[in-house]
């Protein structure tokens, strides 16, 4: 019954009761649903004055509350910043969200994917040290490590076939500091079995570092497959919107630094003379805070606070984008493998797949929107397909809204030898698809359009 229907004596009586206090923002979203930490983890309304959406703190310093607040915050004791090239208020948000969403205990953002792969790995290895990672990785993380990581004194050695235990005997040394893999390699969806490397990594007593930028954590999160850290070219789909560069690092907080056979002193090790090591300081949460502290404040890959604002906002509708990428992406596989101008078609998702039962067993059959096909004609074919596109924009990236395509060859693998391309599968006709959430007809028609130019060349 309505207020004002109510008899004279019911309504005074209402209206004398004490009013109920209103109820406490919830803000540990442990237990939430996936869909409600994209939109919510880390986001304290009660600090900002209110205001709904986390603002961008454009400030290089912090002030300390006192002297003993400064010591506090030098020495790790307080959760307050110093210097935004350690850490931003809002970059904090997007940081505690996507922590959650992958399961670990914290993350770092950082200025870029490559910053996040670099920080992430530098704080396992020191020069003279070295790194295992499986053969099928993104081209410029190859390069980084045949390149900067060289330079560094850290040398990078190659797995083709993870299921070969002798390969990975031979492969793992007993400097080896870590193991390196992406879930969804890019760019020919051969997906990874993440369970299977991490049995080998425990095997050894080695970190198991996984680059989950193609999967997100909305597809797979590789911490349930024994993964220990996890990095992100969060630009991509992360953000969504390739508006702003940017890069996470996420401490799964379950690799016993302490107890394996291989000694990580950066971690387990005073830092000087009567200080606890980072591993006594801050436990499941010691690796994150060692990148933050030791690894991105010395070299500096510092993330914009109006980046890390751009990545936030973006999460919020990760998984509503991925489903369209994902949905658009398995219809545009299957309608390239019954076109007479593609050679073949790289997606785990199809039945045809000799990826297929891993695809189905760990990602539900849903391996991203990132995937190769060859067209015919060899790069001939592949110049004729990518000058008649009109809606795909032809430029290097993946995980926006809009898809893209890119000729690996002459790019990404552009500097790779040619005896190396062939074992990757990088071949003349071979062109990378990142499938956005348009309208999937007009995607279809599109590709259409770029088919029927090489169709001329036959």
């Amino acid at each position: 019954m309505p207020y004002n229907e109510l008899p004279e004596s019911r309504q005074a009586e209402l209206a004398a009761a004490a009013p109920l206090a209103p109820a406490t923002p919830l803000f540990d979203w442990e237990g939430c649903g996936f869909d409600t930490r994209q939109v919510h983890a880390g986001d304290y309304s009660d600090q900002n004055r209110g205001a709904r959406v986390p603002p961008i703190t454009l400030s290089a310093g912090y002030v300390f509350d006192s002297f003993d607040d400064s010591v506090a915050r030098f020495a790790g004791e307080s959760q307050n910043p110093i210097y935004s090239r350690q850490g931003n208020p809002t970059n904090a948000v997007a940081e505690q969200r996507i922590a959650s969403l992958e399961g670990g205990t914290a993350a770092v953002a950082v200025s870029s994917g490559q910053a996040a792969i670099t920080a992430a790995l530098l704080a396992l290895a020191e020069s003279g040290e070295h790194i295992v990672s499986t053969s099928s990785i993104y081209g410029g993380t190859r390069i980084l490590f045949g390149r900067s990581f060289r330079r560094f004194g850290v040398s990078v050695d190659y797995v083709w076939d993870i299921d070969d235990d002798a390969e990975w005997e031979r492969a793992i040394r007993p400097e080896t500091k870590a193991i390196y893999t992406e879930t969804i390699p890019n760019p020919r969806n051969d997906v990874v079995d993440i369970a299977r490397i991490a049995e080998v990594a425990r095997r050894h007593g080695i970190p198991l570092v996984v680059d989950n930028t193609v999967a997100t954590p909305y597809l797979m999160r590789p911490f349930e497959h024994g993964a220990d850290i996890v990095v992100h070219s969060s630009t991509k789909f992360l953000s969504g919107h390739g508006a702003g560069v940017s890069g996470v690092i996420v401490d799964g907080g379950r690799f016993d630094w302490g107890a394996t056979g291989r000694r990580y002193p950066l971690l387990t090790d005073p830092p000087r003379p009567g200080a606890a090591s980072y591993l006594d300081r801050f436990g499941p949460t010691a690796y994150a805070q060692y990148v933050r502290e030791a690894v991105v404040n010395d070299i500096g890959p510092s993330l914009s606070p109006f980046n890390g604002f751009l990545l936030h906002q973006g999460i919020e509708t990760l998984s509503l984008r991925m489903d369209r990428h994902v949905e658009n992406s398995q219809t545009i596989a299957r309608w390239l493998t019954e076109q007479p101008e593609v050679v073949g078609v790289d997606y785990a998702g199809l039945p045809e797949s000799p990826l297929h039962e891993l695809a189905q067993r760990d990602y539900n059959g849903r391996t991203g929107s990132v995937f190769a096909f060859t067209a015919a004609g060899g790069i001939e074919g592949a110049r004729a397909f990518t000058d008649g596109l009109r809606v795909f924009s032809r430029m290097t990236g993946i995980g926006d809204t809009r898809s893209m395509v890119l000729h690996p060859l002459t790019s990404t693998h552009g500097s790779f030898p040619t005896e190396l391309n062939e074992r990757l599968g990088i071949t003349p006709g071979l062109l990378r698809l990142s499938v956005g959430i348009e309208s999937v007809d007009d995607l279809l028609a599109d590709l259409r359009r770029g088919l029927d130019r090489v169709a001329l060349l036959r």
